[in-house]
């Protein structure tokens, strides 16, 4: 069995036995969490002040400079951190930190305030299949225009989607988590637009609520851009896993995806050991894997549709001995639309 060598993360980031460190480790479930403490706390240091001198001196050209530090620099590693949050018991004491550290994550860089209610209540409880909300099945995914639709459905029916699905659930705490938050976000900017400064307003928080949610978009269409039509709602093959990728270093193994979703609440350091682990499953149910390619790449490339490159970067498990023109045509089998009229149950016969 051929098996890549793997140069993620496998251990959590350790620290100095200090009264900071201890006292970080009393407030948590797990001491490996520590890092998200401490991250969260870098983020606001710099986030903080770097908002207050928008309100206290706007000029236009702060605005790239906010941009370039907040979007790909800070964002990445803190949506990932919230989405690890969200899948594990996080903050022990007091319990109520949970909340405030998501809401204020989310009020510095425009992250969904009903991210954790969507994610958990709705796409990891459909897995990509037609009743999940950002499901992929019926665009055809190397289409930069199915994408477009993709991404501004749902920008303006996501609340009315959303608020439909979880009352139909009866996940109604779930529905009014996210949508008071929401109505809290949206009226605090609209505040602090009309009454306070519209200009930064607009760089420090209005211009980033839309742009996380585009970078977020551009993220599950790469993670889930492959599919097995035959077994759509299978997470071995309705899922891409990404290896050796500066992106896992930042994000915390975030390129594990099919591990994720067989195992949503597995920990981030246990992700490169679980696909070592089950390299051979992988090979056998036919899984895609890159090496050296994170989701947002994927998407690209699917867009540009240099199918060359991404079978460059397709790792070959087991006996596979397919040639790039083989992979090319084998990816291209997996990027096709499922239309809706077909039955989730017989979706092979429309291959």
């Amino acid at each position: 069995m051929s098996v890549p060598a793997v140069t993620d993360p496998t251990t959590h980031p350790t620290y100095a036995p200090s009264a900071f460190q201890k006292a970080i480790e009393g407030m948590l479930y797990e001491a490996r969490d520590a890092v998200f403490v401490r991250l969260t706390l870098k983020v606001t240091a710099v986030m903080v002040p770097l908002i207050a001198v928008l309100y206290w001196r706007f000029e236009w050209w702060m605005a790239p400079i906010f941009w370039a530090i907040q979007l790909p620099f800070l964002a990445p590693p803190v949506i990932l951190m919230l989405h690890c949050t969200m899948h594990r018991p996080f903050i022990r004491k007091p319990r109520v930190l949970n909340n405030v550290h998501r809401y204020l994550m989310s009020a510095l860089f425009g992250i969904p305030t009903g991210y954790m209610e969507h994610h958990i209540g709705v796409h990891h409880a459909e897995n990509n299949l037609r009743a999940d909300l950002s499901s992929t099945m019926r665009y055809q995914r190397d289409n930069v225009l199915h994408w477009l639709v993709y991404l501004f459905h749902f920008l303006l029916f996501t609340h009315v989607e959303l608020t439909r699905y979880l009352s139909a659930k009866k996940r109604t705490g779930m529905l009014a988590r996210a949508m008071i938050s929401d109505a809290v976000h949206i009226t605090a900017m609209v505040l602090l637009a009309v009454f306070v400064n519209g200009p930064a307003t607009f760089v420090a928080f209005i211009a980033p609520y839309f742009t996380i949610r585009f970078m977020m978009m551009v993220g599950n269409w790469g993670q889930h851009a492959f599919l097995d039509p035959s077994r759509p709602g299978d997470s071995f093959v309705n899922s891409i896993t990404c290896i050796n990728v500066a992106y896992n270093k930042r994000c915390f193994n975030d390129g594990y995806h099919i591990g994720h979703h067989i195992k949503q609440n597995r920990h981030w350091t246990e992700l490169p050991g679980d696909f070592l682990a089950n390299v051979e499953r992988y090979a056998k149910e036919g899984c895609i894997v890159f090496e050296g390619l994170d989701f947002f790449m994927v998407s690209v490339l699917l867009f540009l549709h240099r199918y060359d490159v991404l079978a460059k970067h397709f790792v070959r498990l087991g006996a596979d001995q397919r040639t790039d023109a083989e992979v090319i045509e084998f990816l291209k089998s997996r990027v096709k639309r499922i239309p809706d009229d077909v039955p989730e149950g017989e979706i092979a016969n429309a291959a």
